[in-house]
């Protein structure tokens, strides 16, 4: 079996920001690339960050009126951000979602969703303070975000 180059390969990591990005279409799936740090920079997610994100960012995208159209929100392997898949919502609701999405983590105080030992596989690995001051920067980064930026430079 040849491997084959899979899509977010293609996209040049060197010219990469923290932003909002329209990673790749599959039919009526839409893949959003989420990036909350600069590729290669030596500054990733740490791993209790991340999974604090995971948890807040998955519940409040599938807890809201768009949740029907949430299918994954999950951390990049490279710890420098996430993938949100969606189904029948537009480009600016996506952007919205998200937007409202990080403000939710910013503003955070409280117990973890789903950070228990019945209902996570590493439920102990959670630093609410990283996520929230990470989600506090994305805020940032996407206020006035547009469909016309969800283009990768190139």
């Amino acid at each position: 079996m040849e491997l084959k180059k899979i899509a977010s390969f293609t996209v040049d990591h060197t010219k990469l920001d923290k932003g909002m990005y329209l990673s790749r279409q599959d039919g009526d799936v839409i893949t959003y690339d989420i990036r909350m740090k600069r590729p290669n920079q030596g500054d990733y997610l740490g791993n209790g960050t991340l999974h604090t994100l995971e948890h807040l960012f998955a519940t409040y995208a599938r807890s809201g009126p768009l949740a029907d159209g949430v299918i994954y929100v999950g951390p990049m392997g490279c710890r420098t951000g996430f993938y949100l898949l969606t189904r029948g919502l537009s480009h600016g609701e996506a952007i919205a979602l998200v937007q409202e999405s990080m403000d939710f983590i910013a503003a955070y105080q409280g117990e973890i969703p789903g950070a228990t030992e019945v209902e996570c596989g590493n439920y102990r690995e959670q630093d609410l303070p990283g996520a929230r001051a990470v989600a506090a920067d994305m805020a940032r980064v996407l206020r006035g975000w547009s469909e016309e930026k969800l283009a990768y430079r190139t």
